[in-house]
Parts: structure tokens; C-alpha cells; sequence
């Protein structure tokens, strides 16, 4: 039995509590998080009694996997909602959230975003107790805790290590959770006398609902038919949320820690300009999410900013793809270059990250191709060079185009003029956080929760397998460069 349990998710979770169009609202507060995962979508709700969960999920979009007549078919005033961004090997129907069981305490479902470091260990613990589990998520591992025959049930969080900000919905309450790091974010609202829990406050935009705050790491709020209380179960912990949703997780109308998230990435692009400057006529993004770092950028450069690259907005995030093979076509197809705007010309092309580098050798290919006498690559954050355990898409360190290569051979390898990095420091500065309330393990290394050994150990997809003509790592993509 294959037990690689590690499905590195970055999703997005919504809920309602009190409201009569709950399943309603939480479709629409999945489709504002659209973006946080897209590979399937589920909605969860509960009657006023409590006596009756209703459960739909399904593979793709939320427009195609909660289509209208299924939406119709879910009633209550409170819901719960996921969308996922699954990994390797667990990209299938059984593994879509949000989950739900029968347990002791009476019916539960959950939502999770985050990933659970430790899962493996409790897993074991308890499959070894005879335990049986339905799913290969680590977000099963908190069903059970819940279940277990103690007098308050949160506590049994305690032994959860790793990212995670949770919806949870019992018979009686809706609870959110974050983990004592704060990895992921986790937003409080209110609408029309009702609660609403979201990963991000672009959903509250949507729906119409007032922004409350931040739920704090390692806090857990219990919303009843009593009104919303909190609980702090855990201890404390150094604060470390992860950098990278203000590089490009995060939707850039939405705001994380009282700040605009579109203002953060003009500012990294204005830091990046001080820091990575070069002559050049004009600075192009790669939209959508290079476009605001692009505008700084230009700003203080004082040199045009073009769009040249149109988006096909259609194609869904490249980052987040589960297949190599659907990856690469994606780039192929996603973007579309004016070449007109660019030839002849000394062009700075701006990203928010170089992380596997696929994307990147594509546009410089294209750009080249229409003429660009220079092409300078520069990029909003740090190089890449450490795995991350907390929940985005780079477990394997090999995988990444910046862990064994320096600048001058990624500039070789894409067929640019230069590379360029935001500094830990500058992107650090642009968020307006001090350096110990983030989490910077993919640049710097340092892990905020000890990660078990093996933890981030890669292992092969069946559906990279047989693609002989797909390079499995960076080493081969890289043979002949030095």
C-alpha cells in the first residue's frame, strides 16, 4: 500500500453561520477563491436543526463542479466550502473537500487549508489503533482527533504540527481555526447578522459582507446560535505567515495583516527597481500576478510599463497544475505576446517568481522571437531554493531552477541579458512586517515547525511516469549549460 500521505495543498475555505441563503453565499465565496485552488470545489451545509448535513463535491471550477441544479439541492442556514490545489497522487474525487463523517460527536465536516507536518506519525498512531481512513489528505487526521472521547475535543489539536486554518462544522457550531504560526490566512466577517470565516477578505467584497479581523494564530473561534467566542488551545508560537501569499498567493484586492495586498507588490516592484535597476525602454509583466510589481517597477525607473503579454484568462494558473505534461501546454497557451510593442527594444520583463522556470524560458523565448535586442528578467522575490513543508508546490529542492544553479546559468539558460532577485530584506521591507512575523522557508531555509525527516521526501507520480521526454529534474534540464 502506498502511504505517502503528503498532499501539499494551498486551497481556500469559506463559511456562513445564521444565514438563510448560506449555500448561496458560500458558492460565491468559493468563486472569490477561485484562484486559491482549482482543481475541485465542494460545499457543505447544515439545516437549522443540525440533524441533517447535506454534502455536494466534485473535480474542476466552481462553476462546473457545484453546478445550479446542485447548488439548488443544498439547504440551510450555515455551510461550509473548500477549493483544492492537490499534489502528487492526490488529484481525485476522493480526496475533495470539504470532508464529512458520522462520528460519536454526531456529524462533522471540515475544510482545510495549510499541511500537516507530522501527519505520517498520527496517521500511523492511529491506523495502528485500527483506525480506518477514507482519504490519502492529511485534513482527515483532524476528523479523527476530533473524535476522540475527551471532554473538550479542540484540545486534541495540540498535537497538530504545520500549517493549518480550518472551517469545521458540528451539528451545533461553526469553528475556525489557525494554526499558533499563522502560515495561512484566516478572515472574520459579518453580514446581515450573520458570521462568515474566509481565507481571504476578496470574498467578503463579493458577498457584500463586512470585514471584522484577522482570526490570530493560534486562536479558535466557536460561533453558536449564542453568539462567537474564542478559545486559545495552543501554545504560543512565533508568528510566521507565509511571504509568499503576498508575492502571489493572495488575491490583490484583498488585504492580510491591514494591508493592501496590490500595494505590497507595486512596492516590491519599486524595492526591486533600487535593488536590480538596469537601462532599458520599457518594463512588461507576466500578468496577471507580475503586473503590479511591473507597475512599481516602471514607476521608479521612470520608463514606460507596456502589457505586451495578453493573458488568455481561461487557462487556469500555471503554478498550480498537478501534471508536468498539462503545465508545460498551459504555458504554451495561457499567454500571447504583442510583438510590435517590444521589438527592437530593451525590454525588463518582471515575474513575481522564478520556480521551476518554465514559465520564465518561455516568455524570453517569445520575446526574442519578436525581436527584443534585450531581455532582462527580473524577479519580485527571492531566489527559490528550499522546500516548502507548510503547503505550496515545491517539496522537491531539485525541482527548483535556483537551488544548484547560479544567476549567470539561469540567465543562460533562459536567454536572458540578466537575472535579477528581489533581497530577502527588500521584499521583507515592502510588506511592512518585521522579518520574525514571517515565514521565509523557501528562501532562507529556516523552518519555523520542525519538519520530521522524510517529511519532504519526493516521491514520483504515476503521472509523470513514462514521460521519458520530460525532464524529472532541474540537473537534466540543466545538461550541457555549464
Amino acid at each position: 500500500m502506498n502511504l505517502h500521505h503528503r498532499p501539499k495543498d494551498e486551497c481556500g475555505v469559506f463559511a456562513v453561520f445564521g444565514h438563510p441563503n448560506a449555500p448561496l453565499l458560500t458558492y460565491y465565496g468559493l468563486f472569490a477563491l477561485q484562484h486559491r485552488g482549482q482543481e475541485s470545489a465542494g460545499i457543505v451545509t447544515a439545516s437549522e436543526s443540525g440533524s441533517q448535513f447535506q454534502r455536494h463535491v466534485a473535480m474542476g471550477l466552481v462553476s462546473q463542479a457545484i453546478p445550479a441544479e446542485a447548488l439548488a439541492g443544498l439547504k440551510g442556514n450555515r455551510a461550509i466550502g473548500h477549493v483544492r490545489y492537490s499534489t502528487t497522487g492526490s488529484s481525485i474525487l476522493g480526496n475533495a473537500q470539504p470532508l464529512m463523517v458520522n462520528c460519536s460527536r454526531g456529524q462533522v465536516a471540515i475544510g482545510h487549508n495549510g499541511n500537516i507536518v507530522n501527519a505520517d506519525e498520527l496517521r500511523r498512531e492511529f491506523e495502528a489503533r485500527g483506525s480506518i481512513f477514507q482519504t490519502s489528505v492529511d485534513s482527515e487526521i483532524v476528523l479523527h482527533l476530533l473524535a476522540q472521547p475527551t471532554e473538550n475535543p479542540l484540545t486534541e489539536l495540540r498535537r497538530v504540527h504545520g500549517a493549518f486554518s480550518l472551517v469545521i462544522m458540528t451539528e451545533n457550531e461553526i469553528i475556525g481555526v489557525r494554526d499558533p504560526n499563522g502560515f495561512r490566512p484566516l478572515v472574520l466577517g459579518k453580514l446581515e447578522g450573520a458570521y462568515v470565516l474566509a481565507s481571504e477578505t476578496c470574498a467578503f467584497d463579493l458577498i457584500g459582507a463586512k470585514f471584522e479581523r484577522e482570526i490570530a494564530p493560534g486562536e479558535v473561534v466557536i460561533i453558536s446560535e449564542d453568539g462567537i467566542r474564542s478559545e486559545w488551545p495552543f501554545q504560543p508560537a512565533r508568528r510566521a505567515l507565509c511571504v509568499f501569499e503576498y508575492v502571489y498567493f493572495a488575491r490583490p484586492d484583498s488585504e492580510l495583516s491591514d494591508i493592501n495586498v496590490a500595494r505590497v507588490r507595486t512596492e516590491m516592484g519599486r524595492q526591486l527597481a533600487r535593488e536590480a535597476g538596469v537601462e532599458a525602454d520599457l518594463v512588461v509583466p507576466v500578468p496577471d500576478s507580475g503586473i503590479y510589481a511591473a507597475m512599481g517597477m516602471a514607476e521608479e525607473l521612470g520608463i514606460p510599463f507596456q502589457q505586451a503579454f495578453v493573458r488568455n484568462h481561461y487557462i487556469g494558473r500555471t503554478f498550480l497544475q498537478p501534471s508536468q505534461l498539462i503545465r508545460d501546454f498551459h504555458v504554451k497557451v495561457k499567454l500571447n505576446l504583442i510583438g510590435e510593442m517590444v521589438k527592437g527594444k530593451r525590454v525588463i520583463v518582471v515575474d513575481d517568481s522564478i520556480v521551476r522556470g518554465t514559465t520564465a524560458l518561455a516568455r524570453v523565448t517569445h520575446l526574442r522571437e519578436a525581436g527584443a535586442k534585450e531581455v532582462h528578467v527580473r524577479v519580485s522575490c527571492p531566489p527559490h531554493r528550499h522546500a516548502c513543508h507548510y503547503g505550496i508546490d515545491f517539496p522537491n529542492p531539485e525541482k527548483l531552477l535556483a537551488n544548484q544553479h547560479t544567476r549567470e546559468e539561469i540567465a543562460g539558460y533562459l536567454g536572458a541579458n540578466s537575472v535579477g532577485y528581489l533581497s530577502p530584506e527588500g521584499m521583507v521591507k515592502a510588506t511592512k512586517q518585521a522579518f520574525d512575523t514571517l515565514c521565509l522557508a523557501c528562501f532562507n531555509g529556516e523552518y519555523p515547525v520542525h519538519v520530521p525527516k522524510g517529511a519532504g521526501k519526493f516521491v514520483l507520480d504515476k503521472q509523470f511516469q513514462g514521460l521519458g521526454s520530460e525532464p524529472t529534474t532541474q540537473k537534466e534540464l540543466f545538461a550541457g549549460v555549464r
